[in-house]
């Protein structure tokens, strides 16, 4: 079901699996990345390989800079790379023969959530979108976060800054913690939501550089939702306590053909157990109806 490719994105190497289900016709593609500093392997591939069982290929990537992909300094989360990562990857499965390159569906979660939103507002040819607790605007997540925290993460942003120019290595923050702690997720179920997906076999980078925290909050990715002509899934968690719902449902409004649906659970929540299985028979459902496969 699974290989190895890769493709490229600002002269360097983006590592992706792609999943191919046993079919006599190229199917659609779901397009899929990760979250804030979050590698493929935290669970994206439970999702692929459901989806990927139901008929429907899969290119999962990690961004460069992060994960099997290249790029220097490591742990560098811009927001322009990714962005120009996710076109890049859209590009490169438009190109594969092996897939039904006119049904190119993209997927993102947390932060990935917002970048999809943005890809389809200004990538050409993508078919269908899936956003599942995404984050939308960066002021909000900002104002969410501990101000005790908030207050760290900006000394060690301006740190990071000023040093850049003459350190190798970034300043790094980490991606979770505690109330208080010096990190971009401090919300009560952030640091046990995070350690949830991580996966048993693998060691997990859990920082990136310090810079981001600046960049954070001038992102407002759910203002494209006016822009995406395409159908659109979006999972809403109204107990999200990293990206609020409440500018996400406000955007949403303005969706052309967008079918929003809320949960009544947390940000972390929809990668494990219980709402995990809702959440990826939502979007099967989801993805039969407006990207029915063809059958032999």
């Amino acid at each position: 079901m699974r290989t190895d490719v890769e493709f490229q994105s600002g002269g360097e190497r983006c590592a992706a699996w792609l999943y191919l289900p046993e079919s006599t016709h190229p199917a659609p593609i779901i397009v899929m990345a990760h979250g804030l500093g979050a590698v493929r392997s935290m669970r994206l591939d439970a999702f692929a390989e459901r989806y990927c069982a139901e008929g429907y290929a899969c290119l999962v990537f990690d961004y460069r800079y992060f994960g099997d992909s290249s790029g220097e300094p490591r742990q560098l989360l811009s927001i322009k790379h990714q962005l120009e990562d996710w076109a890049n990857a859209v590009k490169f499965v438009q190109k594969d023969k092996r897939v039904d390159n006119s049904k190119v569906i993209i997927w993102g979660s947390s932060f990935s959530g917002g970048h999809v939103l943005k890809t389809a507002a200004n990538v050409p040819g993508v078919a269908g979108v899936m956003s599942q607790c995404p984050f939308t605007n960066g002021l909000a997540s900002t104002l969410a976060l501990h101000p005790v925290s908030s207050l760290k993460v900006t000394a060690l942003a301006t740190l990071d800054l000023l040093t850049s120019p003459v350190k190798k290595i970034p300043v790094m923050v980490n991606l979770s913690g505690h109330p208080g702690d010096a990190a971009l997720m401090t919300a009560p179920d952030a640091m046990s939501g995070y350690n949830a997906i991580k996966p048993d076999n693998q060691t997990i980078i859990g920082h990136v550089a310090a810079r981001f925290g600046f960049a954070i909050t001038t992102y407002f990715p759910g203002r494209s939702m006016g822009a995406i002509t395409c159908p659109t899934l979006l999972i809403a968690c109204l107990k999200d306590s990293v990206a609020p719902v409440g500018p996400t449902l406000k955007y949403a409004k303005k969706l052309r053909q967008g079918t929003v649906l809320e949960f009544d659970t947390g940000h972390f929540d929809i990668y494990v157990g219980e709402w995990f299985e809702k959440t990826v028979q939502t979007q099967i459902d989801w993805l039969a109806k407006e990207f029915p496969l063809k059958r032999a």
